[in-house]
């Protein structure tokens, strides 16, 4: 049952990021919304990330 939960999240994370592609590449409207929420989700990952354990102990922040 585990599997298929992970198989699930895996689907959805990876539809995710061919939206954000084909949304980049002028794609459908439904394809935009879906990017922009697959963007929201994976900065709200990072910003949690970020708050709980002080930068990830990365070192730094590399955005550039």
């Amino acid at each position: 049952m585990a599997v298929l939960v992970l198989v699930g999240v895996l689907a959805l994370a990876v539809g995710g990021c061919v939206c954000v592609v084909w949304a980049a590449r002028g794609g459908p409207r439904w394809a935009r919304g879906v990017a922009h929420v697959t963007l929201a989700a994976g900065e709200l990952v990072r910003r949690s990330q970020k708050g709980g354990h002080g930068g990830g102990g990365r070192g730094g922040d590399d955005d550039g």
